[in-house]
């Protein structure tokens, strides 16, 4: 089996690419240098010439308040770019796996949300993320759908190492208290996909820690194993106004991934543990 992974440079590619050489799994990890996904005859010719046969879709535009702004730029990436790969993957029957987001969802409510439950966006990053899934779903038969979300990595900007900037430099911070979710270890996903793809187990799955806590909670988390001082002001929604409107709920259920006879992933906190060693 040969893998092609792209957005390498990206928190979960760089991860991706980690876990399938530990498996001595032969890979090739492709960025924009390598080639530009919203060219369909770039994609054809990187894709085929990659002898892949099997794709795991990492790359996306995911500046999401940005979009707000560059709607044609995001949809470019995100809709033609996720297009032209599953065009291909069909052409060379390929698996595909395409990294979806829980911006699926109008996050309203406080259930968790099952992987068929209506979606309905509240941003153009979560519209475009939609529609990359249907596009996926209407050009392929053998395909993986893995919905992530509050991803921190070793690789790349994110919350956490954001937090523990902060968290040096201030005595007191504002953070949300009213959006609920799975902060998700990169290490700890990467590992599952690689799993997936050995089977045909094919659909659409929740790939997220275990646990569920506020964006204030968790930075409480990151701060106590930081050991730092700082005070967490919880905020709700409304005092942090942003561009693009974020799901509130983002409890995603993992009875997919149960019911298929995968593992569900460790606990958010034992994640952060582990993830703020590596940074050491």
């Amino acid at each position: 089996m040969k893998v092609l992974v792209t957005g390498v440079k990206g928190q979960l590619g760089y991860d991706v690419i980690k876990s399938l050489n530990s498996r001595n799994i032969e890979n090739i990890g492709a960025g924009r240098e390598e080639f530009d996904i919203t060219d369909l005859e770039k994609t054809r010719e990187f894709i085929v010439n990659s002898k892949a046969d099997v794709v795991i879709h990492c790359a996306a535009y995911t500046a999401v308040d940005r979009a707000e702004d560059e709607q044609e730029l995001c949809e470019k990436v995100n809709v033609i770019g996720t297009k032209n790969i599953a065009t291909v993957c069909k052409e060379i029957d390929a698996k595909m796996v395409y990294i979806s987001t829980d911006y699926v969802f109008p996050g309203t409510g406080e259930a968790f949300y099952e992987v068929d439950d209506a979606t309905g966006p509240l941003s153009v990053y979560g519209k475009t993320k939609l529609q990359g899934e249907e596009l996926v779903k209407s050009i392929l038969d053998k395909y993986f759908i893995a919905r992530v979300t509050w991803i921190f990595g070793v690789n790349g900007s994110n919350f956490v190492k954001t937090m523990l900037r902060l968290g040096k430099e201030r005595d007191v911070i504002n953070v949300v208290a009213d959006q609920y979710g799975s902060p998700s270890y990169t290490a700890d996903i990467a590992p599952l996909l690689c799993d997936m793809i050995m089977t045909e187990k094919y659909g659409t799955y929740h790939v997220t820690n275990e646990g569920i806590c506020s964006w204030a909670e968790f930075t409480e988390e990151i701060f106590r194993l930081a050991g730092y001082d700082t005070k967490v002001n919880h905020i709700t929604t409304e005092e942090y106004p942003t561009k693009a409107a974020r799901p509130k709920n983002s409890r995603l259920s993992k009875e997919k991934l149960v019911e298929n006879g995968f593992y569900k992933l460790p606990d958010w906190k034992d994640a952060l543990a582990r993830y703020l060693e590596e940074l050491k």
